[in-house]
């Protein structure tokens, strides 16, 4: 039975006469996929932390139900652990919060000083939460509120962890690339294998063995926990996080949200497809080719062919958390992330730091002249970046995040508080375009402007010279879903800074306009008359 999609709207899209609206990728089931555990009744939860939810997936009927919506109590869930009670207990990665949902979906903050919070796991009915930062620590937390217990500190990234046959402590390490145990009581920790494909998750099999994903390698392996001889089960692709037995059956997760069941001689089925993300911004290819800032991934979609990763978060040469997004020809890219400017060519696995030390870039746009612009939303400033500087353009703008350049030069930004599209001048900026609600993306061809308002969910156009505007769509999937405030994901370094949505759009050479339906998953094409 087809899952539902993580987002539906409360109506269907609708488009101005001569215009066309193809999905160019489904809609995505979940906001990708992070901790996975079997829980009571016998279904997958699943938790999100991109989307600030947890969904439970049954296996019988492959429906996914969601436990805890964005919106809600629980912010960026990394990992869950189940009482014998029937309480879940949930790490907020970004928040650094241990909160338990009790099985009448009441929540209570259990702890909210745990930089980090990431693995967790339950054992004789002690809790125990790892943090997954550098100088991470490994703790006893009472679940009543009494100060948590240390049993390890200046770890380098801990992750999902869980208790051996043996009784100890198993946590892998993505900072070193090993596995290592110790006992619950305290003691000296023990290495138990390393040089593996920097693993993130460990559980424990029927026969007493570690299985454990590799978040760089895409392998999930089979580990003697007496001697560290391994064994590959799979080789899936890069960007696992975590895996639960359903009795003998093992699943694993990946960042893209796709669950796979491990079957034997290496063979796998994947009982939930995978999707997007986000997505946040894209751009095309002077060949056409659609490409897509995903966050962790950058995905490329040739014309008429299938989306496939060009580089991710643990890709050799990935310049980190891609937000914005803009095609320079020759296979490279400008992109935005963590408070950077970087000049991207995945084929070689190398990017170059133009500008660092900035706050939350977003949108950014190149000139036919070849001048960089960027929208930091964190400062409320727009930068020229220029020789390894940031050079402010202008200030104290509400929100600035979309950026486009004129084909005269003239530099467009869209102001998502203010509501409005502002030009840039010698003096400060002017506004060009008001009575918006939330614009984020805007694309210039020709003489037209093209704006995805968030808020509104709806593309508007908008004719440079005649100034007349006209809506091209409505109802997007794009921005909250209806009625819903999501609330901050604030990010953590080395992975991410703050993580906000984004809703791109970019255009090719016919005319077709691409838009970034982050509310779904997906991305949309928009084309005027009868073209394929």
């Amino acid at each position: 039975m087809t899952q539902a999609a993580r987002y539906t709207g409360s109506t269907s899209i609708t488009v101005a006469e001569g215009w066309g609206l193809e999905r160019l990728t489904a809609p995505s089931r979940l906001f990708g996929a992070n901790g996975i555990r079997t829980g009571p009744d016998g279904r997958i939860y699943v938790a999100q932390v991109a989307g600030s939810q947890i969904s439970a997936l049954d296996l019988d009927t492959g429906q996914l139900e969601t436990i805890s919506a964005k919106g809600g109590d629980i912010v960026a869930p990394d990992d869950v652990a189940f009482a014998p009670s029937g309480d879940m207990y949930i790490t907020e990665y970004y928040d650094g919060r241990v909160s338990v949902r009790s099985p009448d979906g009441t929540t209570r903050l259990v702890r909210d000083d745990l930089p980090g919070a990431n693995g967790i796991t339950i054992h004789q009915g002690r809790l125990f939460v790892n943090e997954c930062r550098v100088g991470g620590r490994l703790m006893e937390i009472d679940p009543t509120g009494g100060a948590p217990r240390v049993l390890l500190d200046e770890l380098p990234m801990p992750n999902g962890m869980e208790v051996g046959p043996d009784g100890k402590l198993y946590y892998p390490l993505l900072g070193t690339n090993d596995i290592w145990r110790i006992d619950p009581e305290g003691g000296e920790p023990e290495r138990v294998a390393g040089d593996l494909g920097v693993p993130d998750a460990v559980k424990f099999d029927s026969e007493g063995f570690i299985v454990s994903t590799q978040v760089a390698s895409g392998q999930v392996l089979r580990i003697n926990p007496r001697n560290g001889d391994q064994t590959v089960l799979a080789s899936l692709s890069p960007g696992l996080d975590n895996l639960t037995f359903v009795g003998d059956r093992l699943f694993v997760s990946g960042f893209t949200g796709q669950i796979t069941e491990i079957l034997g001689g290496g063979e796998t089925r994947t009982a939930l497809p995978d999707g997007l993300t986000w997505p946040l911004d894209i751009t095309i290819g002077a060949d056409g080719t659609l490409y897509i800032a995903d966050g962790t991934f950058l995905l490329a979609k040739p014309r008429g062919g299938e989306l496939h990763t060009l580089g991710m978060l643990f890709s050799p040469g990935y310049p980190g958390y891609i937000r914005g997004l803009t095609a320079t020809g020759d296979g490279e890219f400008i992109v935005t992330g963590n408070g950077t400017v970087s000049r991207y060519h995945p084929a070689s696995s190398e990017s170059d730091i133009l500008v660092e030390g900035l706050d939350q870039l977003y949108g950014v746009a190149v000139s036919a002249t070849g001048a960089i612009a960027v929208a930091d939303l964190g400062t409320g400033r727009v930068y020229s970046v220029e020789s390894g500087n940031a050079i402010e353009l202008a200030g104290g703008l509400d929100h600035p995040t979309g950026v486009a350049f004129t084909s005269d030069g003239t530099l467009l930004v869209s102001e998502a508080g203010a509501g409005r599209i502002v030009s840039v001048t010698g003096s400060g900026v002017d506004t060009l375009v008001d009575g918006l609600e939330r614009p984020q993306g805007i694309v210039v061809v020709g003489s037209m402007l093209y704006i995805v308002d968030v808020d509104a969910k709806a593309l508007v156009a908008f004719d440079l010279e005649s100034k007349a505007r006209q809506t091209l769509a409505q109802n997007l999937p794009v921005g909250a879903p209806p009625g819903v405030a999501p609330k901050p994901l604030v990010g953590l370094a080395p992975f991410s800074g703050p993580q906000g949505p984004y809703a791109g759009i970019a255009a090719d050479a016919e005319g077709t306009l691409y838009i970034s339906g982050d509310a779904e998953g997906s991305v949309l094409a928009l084309r005027s008359g009868s073209r394929p």
